[in-house]
């Protein structure tokens, strides 16, 4: 079974092969579009919802939210690509976004992200090894005056200095 977080639960079985499977992602997406019938912004709550249950959005879940909401494949990857919250590929237990905006940039943003890829050798995109890290790049977090701004797991850390990585790093376990 996939991980999953709070509420419905989409369970996707393993064996992504099966009959089962297909049912199962249509059954758990149908209950999540039911679940926001009516209320605006409808796609982007039922993908939010369904990232929360699985973690990430896989082609199947997509697919199925597609057809159960009767909107083209095409809009729903044009929102999930639109939007950098949504991802199509699993993410890590903890999730660290270094903004890349204009104040963070010149504060030493690049900086960080440096010693990231040194140090850990993670790219933007990628996930460590044993799935515990995820790294993000964000061009704006909103909070220019506390610049360079990384967040971890939502958690805003202000003024962060590149010697400063490996602490928060560690609090990654």
């Amino acid at each position: 079974m996939q991980r999953v977080k709070q509420g419905v639960e989409l369970e996707l079985p393993t064996n992504k092969d099966s009959a089962e499977y297909a049912a199962r992602v249509l059954r758990d997406v149908s209950e999540v579009v039911d679940l926001n019938r009516g209320r605006a912004g409808a796609l982007i709550r039922v993908l939010q919802q369904s990232q929360e249950r699985v973690g990430y959005l896989p082609p199947e879940v997509l697919t199925a939210i597609s057809r159960v909401m009767k909107v083209p494949i095409s809009e729903v990857n044009g929102v999930v690509s639109f939007y950098n919250f949504f991802t199509t590929v699993p993410r890590g237990k903890y999730v660290l976004q270094v903004c890349l905006g204009t104040a963070c940039y010149v504060r030493g943003g690049q900086r960080i992200l440096d010693v990231l890829k040194k140090e850990y050798r993670l790219e933007p995109g990628d996930t460590t090894p044993d799935g515990m890290l995820s790294l993000d790049t964000v061009r704006c977090l909103g909070a220019c005056a506390l610049s360079p701004v990384v967040t971890l797991n939502g958690q805003v850390y202000r003024r962060v200095k590149p010697t400063s990585v490996k602490e928060l790093v560690s609090r990654c376990k």
